[in-house]
């Protein structure tokens, strides 16, 4: 495999005059300066609609799109809208702003469809294509119905809908699910849109999938067998991590956890159909928390902190044996961060899926680093979407552990001005096969540039963007000339 560098950069990090990132000219200037460069991997974080917190990791459907993320200019070229008013420029995403911004225009552009044959024959050639969007506009529309409470809330004939079928119910609201529907067609059109000016580039999209979906989601409220639920529809169990040295109750995440006694009866087709959809929007398909094909921690729903979850067995070689059967050329990469046992390992070497390593996590002078610097199959970071920036963790290291780390650079060659540019070519100097830099580690950013800080909730996490790609374009020549050097073109 030839050796591969990459970026991480969220589409709604993007710079942009309508206060998110989207799918427009900005995405599309993007991606000529990736391969102008010789970068032929852009990974972003998912795309779906965007749940507690503004989390991407928490969506209300695996399947279903994020409307903030269309492009009021692609609709305006379209014919969709009259050319729209741009907002105050914003150096972070404000999604309550964004979204009453640009409510307005999607209905403009509903009413346009309505009107137009031709709009109307090709929106109808979508929902052929993908039925599952009936369900979601369904799902979106009762949502609204209830402001937005998770679907558990909703009044009993909403609730029990996947029951039912009921005609009548939705015969009620048939404008607003048609609306949700409409958005999704949206979405889809302009996002293969640019993976497809993204390939014509040679530009790969990188992108996650959770291993859990959100308890107030489609994938849940559609699919209750294939969760530990109750009778009411709430999780009789749900997902986490146990205590450690950062954490001494653990982490409670409130996903529902798989009834994985089910999944395997069904030979796994929740997760295949989740795999092959993901597969359509992306490239090479990172999923997050491997390790719980492996072992998972199960917590009690009852209990109120993650400490009296236990390990339990998870599909492991079943599950691979049968997905990758289905799906063949299904292209992974194993996020396996964390503290591991030998087994988690094994699974991932057995189907030779590329692991991860963080440069935070896993330099250290006192060693040879073999574990970074030989090892073929590999994704080398030197941040993710979860960490410090590189220079925010450099400057909160103690003063030896900087000074040692510098003087290991130095005495291995690499002497750039900054610990940024040393760390950045030492990685692209390694044998793995692809190296992925988030921007913020480029433009060798503080910590307030950071994306999320696990385990917090507030207006900070999910909302960094670039103001502008000025800055950007001259670090990306610099990186340009180390791709050159360690033969990664």
């Amino acid at each position: 495999m030839p050796k591969r560098t990459g970026i991480l950069l969220p589409i709604p990090s993007l710079p942009g005059p309508y206060g998110i990132g989207d799918f427009g000219d900005e995405a599309r200037h993007w991606i000529d300066q990736l391969a102008l460069h010789h970068i032929y991997i852009w990974q972003i974080l998912p795309i779906n609609p965007l749940g507690y917190g503004h989390s991407p990791y928490q969506p209300f459907s695996s399947k279903a799109g994020e409307p903030l993320l269309i492009s009021l200019d692609r609709l305006y070229q379209e014919g969709y809208i009259q050319k729209p008013e741009k907002p105050q420029p914003s150096s972070s995403v404000d999604y309550e702003a964004v979204s009453r911004y640009k409510a307005p225009y999607f209905h403009e552009a509903f009413m346009t469809m309505k009107k137009d044959e031709e709009k109307q024959k090709a929106f109808a050639a979508y929902v052929k294509r993908q039925p599952w969007v009936k369900d979601y506009g369904i799902f979106a529309a009762f949502k609204a119905i209830h402001q937005q409470r998770a679907w558990s809330e909703w009044e009993a004939p909403y609730q029990n809908y996947p029951q039912t079928k009921d005609p009548e119910l939705i015969a009620q609201h048939d404008e607003e699910i048609t609306y949700h529907m409409f958005l999704q067609f949206l979405f889809a059109s302009q996002w293969q849109s640019l993976k497809d000016y993204a390939h014509a580039k040679k530009i790969s999209i990188l992108g996650d999938i959770p291993f859990y979906v959100g308890i107030d989601s489609l994938d849940v409220w559609m699919n209750q067998d294939e969760f530990l639920l109750d009778e009411q529809g709430r999780p009789t169990f749900i997902a986490g991590v146990p205590p450690d040295y950062f954490s001494p109750t653990g982490q409670r995440w409130g996903n529902p956890i798989y009834n994985w006694e089910h999944m395997q009866k069904n030979g796994y087709q929740f997760w295949i159909d989740r795999l092959a959809y993901v597969s359509t929007l992306f490239d090479i398909v990172r999923i997050d928390h491997f390790r719980a094909f492996d072992t998972y921690w199960k917590i009690p729903a009852s209990c109120p902190t993650a400490i009296e979850g236990e390990w339990i067995e998870g599909p492991a070689y079943d599950f691979f044996d049968t997905v990758l059967k289905a799906l063949p050329d299904l292209q992974i990469i194993a996020e396996d961060l964390g503290d591991l046992r030998d087994e988690v390992l094994e699974l991932r070497d057995h189907y030779d899926f590329p692991g991860m390593q963080v440069i935070q996590f896993h330099l250290d002078p006192a060693t040879d680093n073999a574990a970074i610097e030989k090892k073929e199959n590999l994704v080398l970071y030197t941040g993710t979407h979860d960490n410090e920036t590189l220079f925010g963790w450099y400057l909160e290291l103690p003063f030896q552990k900087r000074r040692d780390i510098w003087n290991y650079l130095s005495e291995h060659g690499f002497t750039q001005s900054t610990i940024d540019w040393r760390l950045i070519a030492y990685c692209l100097a390694t044998q793995a096969n692809t190296v992925i830099f988030p921007v913020q580690d480029l433009l060798c950013l503080k910590n307030e540039a950071r994306i999320n800080t696990p385990g917090t909730l507030n207006n900070i996490n999910w909302c960094w963007r670039l103001s502008d790609m000025t800055a950007l374009e001259k670090q990306l020549a610099e990186l340009e000339t180390y791709i050159k050097q360690y033969e990664r073109i």
